[in-house]
């Protein structure tokens, strides 16, 4: 298959969706125009203009870098339609009107280029019937595409096609969204509401069907079916406030309107309590106050009895709560046996999501895979519902649903389908195998999809039954301590992956990254440093130290700081290239593991800081050398006599302030990425890129840099920072403390008490980092700050 060249995309509509549509395809280096009606008065393009300058106040942030707003090139569609034929991709996100969005597509039809693929971005219309209004040589280059909101940090987009789209066109549009967007691909049937909105939806209806039948309060309800479930932290009443009670009686009514023959129709009719909400304007997060309403600092909920808003906070029955710890088969067999209201309702509604996913599969969804990844990506569950009843015992829990269905406790009377009990997925024991999902249309277990973007993924994400290699236990393993393990996959380049919890670095980690490099010396390409979650390291682990500066004080500590120090520049001037393979915390000590390696490949969502001041110390791991280096190496590219210190304030003030990029985009600002490094779309590319990257490098000849002694700010720089810092603090910006803290940064990153211009090495600065960091050890305030955080996990201001 030829690849899909998309050299730039129009995204047709710029309200909510389609403003933070075109955003994410900034923020992935895809060239965008975004398009609206011409504006009634003033400049033509002014809908869209004040649609990019929102897209710089929302939280959380559609731009990776607030900058790159100017990037998306500004259209109507009276003056500008000739710009859809230099555009390989159409998106249109209009408001969710069949007739709009039909007038719409006879506007651009002469327009579109003869190989341009156009694509809906609705949630819920028909796409069979949106095609039917294109010209002919349109039709086959027509399908859905759904993104979920907000569509940078959510996983999951919806392909959908019709009976007249060319299957090419729907792999080449899956291959660039998984690739290109970075996006996990479910292929959804042409139902109302697709997969996600359309199991995700019914499982809330049922929810609040459910919690009124038990007498639950929302903030209850919410607790019941947030973490300790398993699914998004905000369960289900503050999921809908952050949707848009709107928004769900409008995926509610394309039930209605279209499922009238569904065995749960009446499950779909909008709760009495959410019709009233709407009628007062209360939606949700976005006008104020839904099932929840902010007073003061206090959040309140809505008392279903009274139509009130009253106190919140109530928590799960511990007893419930022990329930929901439990291996998944004790847990659904604890809930269902229990005469506690809370466990009941529990029950009741994962019995209900079995019940309808078993229901609707052979309609819904091509296989069992695309409902459970719709789920993950798209609901935030960390198990989707067949996952769940696979690991919970198949046949025990099919037993149960169908007793309860024969019993009337459920909110619909139809039978569980023959293939739950019989055939080929009884005998499996549940939907997912090593040989593919089960397919209920076709009646068979099927493979999952092998277009090439996905022999890229080492790792793809899987589901429970599938038998899919672990990565921690893959590959061939050449070393292991209790927190790193060293392999290879290819025999050419080795992996180091950190197994400590958030990954921090202790001794152990630090010894077992020293042997990593030892041994990717001896007879590899390169190194590359990777685990497979999202993780790359919270940084250094301050209770491991903990007993050695109990019995020693900080002069124990000052050795085992110089191990970490002598461990970053093993791995900078290694003699073969180390990558870091960066993807979600890179914090601290993580993100002095990751500007010490020779090139960092990070994921888009990669958030990158020096935040040790939160504990009241300063990096000790190199963070602060490698400042002092990098102005020194900007100031010499840039101009031989500049002034160090101009290069040097924004990443002192990066670290003073325990600033932490926000993306990766952010990172590369910051410093912590060069323009050298690669930020990667999608996750699950992470690990081939950067093994690609550390191929390449050594195939054109890798050498470690040169070890060189380079300028420093000196006593003049430090004395600049600490002017500026005495105004902070007297004018009650900042304490004592934070100023004691920012004057040692300071005379690292400046290079301590010499003349401007000094020639410094690392060495040199890390000693002074080590000896700082140290002192900062005995001292009370810092102490506060340590205990604080290791006890509540939240920083001590004092």
């Amino acid at each position: 298959m030829s690849r899909f060249q998309v050299r730039k995309v129009a995204v047709l509509g710029a309200g909510v969706m389609g403003a933070q549509i075109a955003a994410h395809l900034v923020n992935v280096k895809v060239p965008v125009v975004l398009f609206d009606l011409p504006a009634k008065e003033g400049p033509k393009n002014g809908i869209v203009a004040k649609a990019i300058d929102g897209l710089k106040k929302l939280k959380p942030a559609p731009l990776g870098d607030v900058a790159d707003a100017a990037l998306i090139q500004q259209a109507n569609y009276e003056e500008h339609l000739e710009l859809l034929k230099d555009c390989d991709l159409i998106i249109e996100a209009i408001a969710e009107r069949m007739d709009w969005k039909l007038d719409l597509y006879k506007k651009i039809a002469p327009f579109v280029s003869p190989n341009a693929i156009v694509a809906s971005n609705t949630s819920g219309l028909s796409i069979t019937k949106l095609a039917e209004v294109l010209p002919e040589e349109l039709k086959p280059r027509f399908c859905g595409i759904h993104f979920f909101n907000p569509p940078r940090y959510m996983y999951l987009v919806e392909l959908i096609n019709t009976p007249t789209t060319r299957p090419e066109v729907i792999d080449q549009l899956e291959s660039f969204v998984t690739s290109a967007v970075g996006k996990g691909v479910v292929r959804a049937n042409d139902t109302p509401n697709f997969v996600a909105n359309r199991v995700g939806i019914a499982g809330m209806m049922a929810t609040m069907i459910e919690a009124e039948k038990f007498g639950l309060s929302v903030d209850l309800v919410d607790d019941l079916t947030g973490k300790k479930l398993g699914r998004a932290s905000s369960g289900t009443f503050r999921t809908a406030d952050v949707v848009g009670l709107d928004t769900m009686a409008h995926v509610m009514k394309t039930m209605q309107d279209n499922l009238q023959s569904d065995p749960f129709y009446s499950m779909y009719a909008t709760p009495k309590v959410l019709a009233t909400l709407i009628e007062k304007g209360a939606l949700g997060q976005k006008s104020g106050g839904g099932f929840y309403k902010k007073v003061g600092k206090d959040i309140q909920r809505l008392d279903f009895a009274t139509g009130e808003y009253v106190a919140g906070g109530k928590k799960a029955d511990e007893i419930v709560a022990r329930m929901l710890k439990k291996p998944a088969a004790e847990r659904i067999k604890l809930l269902r046996e229990s005469t506690n209201p809370q466990a009941q309702f529990l029950w009741s509604i994962l019995r209900d999501s079995f019940h309808y996913v078993a229901v609707h599969l052979d309609t819904v969804a091509d296989t069992a895979r695309e409902i459970d990844f719709a789920m993950r990506w798209g609901f935030g569950s960390s198990q989707g519902p067949f996952e769940l009843w696979q690991q919970a015992g198949w046949k025990q829990v099919a037993e149960w649903v169908k007793e309860d269905i024969a019993a009337g406790k459920t909110l619909s009377s139809a039978v569980l389908p023959a293939w739950v009990f019989e055939g080929p997925v009884a005998d499996n024991g549940g939907v997912h195998s090593a040989a593919g999902s089960w397919s209920a249309a076709e009646g068979k277990f099927k493979a999952r999809a092998e277009l090439p973007v996905y022999q890229r993924q080492a790792f793809p994400e899987s589901l429970f039954g599938e038998g899919a290699a672990e990565p921690l236990k893959a590959g061939t393993e050449l070393f292991k301590n209790e927190e790193v393990r060293v392999w290879t996959l290819d025999g050419e380049v080795l992996i180091a992956s950190i197994t400590a919890k958030l990954h921090l670095i202790s001794p152990t980690v630090t010894e077992g990254l020293l042997k990593a490099v030892e041994i990717a010396e001896a007879g590899y390409k390169g190194l590359v440093i990777w685990s497979p979650d999202d993780v790359f390291s919270a940084g250094a682990n301050l209770e491991a130290l903990m007993p050695v500066f109990m019995t020693k004080g900080a002069k124990g500590i000052a050795p085992e700081e110089k191990k970490l120090q002598d461990m970053m520049l093993r791995l900078r001037y290694a003699n073969v290239p180390v990558v870091a393979a960066m993807r979600g915390l890179a914090l601290g000590g993580g993100a002095e593991l990751a500007v010490h390696c020779a090139r960092r490949v990070a994921h888009m969502e990669s958030y990158v800081g020096l935040v040790e001041v939160g504990v009241g110390l300063i990096p000790g791991g190199g963070g602060l050398t490698y400042i002092a280096r990098r102005a020194a190496e900007m100031a010499a590219a840039g101009n031989a006599n500049a002034d160090i210190f101009m290069f040097l304030k924004d990443g002192f003030t990066t670290a003073a302030t325990a600033k932490v990029a926000t993306s990766a985009l952010e990172a590369r600002k910051n410093g912590f990425l060069l323009d050298s490094d690669v930020v990667v779309p999608n996750k699950d590319e992470l690990l081939f890129v950067a093994t690609a990257q550390a191929k390449a490098m050594f195939d054109s000849g890798y050498r470690a840099p040169l070890r060189a002694k380079f300028p420093v700010a000196g006593r003049s720089g430090i004395a600049t920072i600490k002017g500026q810092l005495a105004n902070m603090r007297d004018g009650g910006f900042i304490s004592a403390h934070d100023f004691h803290l920012a004057s040692l940064i300071a005379d690292v990153v400046c290079g301590g008490a010499v003349e401007a211009g000094s020639l410094v090495d690392e060495e040199y600065l890390m000693a002074l980092e080590r000896k700082h960091f140290c002192s900062l050890l005995e001292h009370p305030k810092t102490q506060e700050r340590i205990m604080g955080m290791l006890q509540t996990g939240k920083p001590v201001r004092n």
